[in-house]
């Protein structure tokens, strides 16, 4: 007589076809992902070679001699004040980040949580923001920020899109989720609106404003159009309009470009490294409700 032992609990029996649907699986996420990695890969070994070895006919996986001295030409050349760039994307992300976070998140919350006769019309006429666009929006703002007098300085960068209406909109619908019984708690103690939002929702919506700032410094970082329009000066380039000047109508500086990038880019993986985790719970609870 055979005895059979059982397997563990919930274990399932490995058949041929499961077998064959996950090597499938994995090696679709394999191709996934070196395609993805290929353009990170080309931008460091191009960074790192001379104009020769990018547009030569051979191609090597590495140059045998790696240029790591287009590192120091890239901060030493005095057309291009790149490390000036660096610090004022810094501050313009940052400060954009924040200035949105709070700005779009009290709206968010009031059109949540007050009631208010016109409420819908005001969600309404947030809504229609989006569906107008940046092209119509454009030149009007750029004559409001010079006639304030803002043009090449970090207020006429940051200060004209502090306000976004998607993520207005994302706020709202995340504090229709958000448990009123914290609220009401709160308000039994004696706090408003204000307190309420400030000591009882901020800090237990951690991982969406986590997930919010990560998109809003990644765009802020990334902006072209209105810092190259603004930034008319030197001292106010950003990182984007710095990589521009290194491509003009006479010359094409290569190594320097993809130098540039592969710099340019570092801060933008370290914050998604260090915040994917915040990143990818706050999306999951943007629960878009209504």
């Amino acid at each position: 007589m055979t005895v059979t032992t059982p397997g563990p609990a919930g274990a399932r029996k490995r058949t041929p076809r499961s077998v064959m649907s996950g090597t499938g699986l994995y090696l679709a996420l394999g191709v996934a992902t070196v395609l993805f990695l290929v353009p990170f890969y080309l931008i460091v070994r191009n960074a790192l070679s001379t104009d020769a070895d990018i547009t030569g006919e051979s191609w090597r996986f590495f140059p045998t001699d790696l240029q790591w001295g287009n590192v120091k030409e890239l901060f030493d050349d005095p057309s291009v004040p790149f490390a000036k760039a660096l610090w004022n994307s810094t501050v313009v992300a940052v400060l954009h980040t924040l200035g949105t976070l709070l700005v779009c998140s009290l709206a968010g919350y009031g059109l949540a949580r007050i009631p208010y006769a016109h409420a819908n019309k005001v969600l309404y006429a947030v809504l229609f923001t989006l569906m107008v666009p940046a092209a119509v929006t454009f030149v009007p703002s750029y004559v409001l920020v010079s006639s304030l007098g803002w043009v090449s300085s970090l207020r006429g960068l940051i200060i004209p899109g502090l306000f976004s209406g998607f993520t207005a909109f994302l706020f709202r619908q995340y504090f229709l989720g958000f448990p009123k019984e914290l609220e009401e708690a709160a308000r039994v103690d004696g706090l408003g609106y204000w307190g309420a939002y400030w000591r009882i929702v901020v800090p237990n919506s951690l991982n969406f404003f986590a997930a919010i700032s990560v998109i809003t410094f990644i765009s802020g970082w990334n902006a072209f159009l209105w810092p190259l329009v603004i930034g008319q000066d030197q001292s106010s380039w950003t990182v984007q309009v710095a990589l521009s000047s290194y491509m003009t109508a006479q010359t094409i500086n290569i190594h320097l470009i993809f130098m540039a990038t592969a710099v340019s880019i570092l801060p933008l993986v370290l914050v998604f490294v260090f915040l994917q985790r915040w990143l990818v719970q706050g999306v999951a609870q943007t629960g878009i409700k209504g």
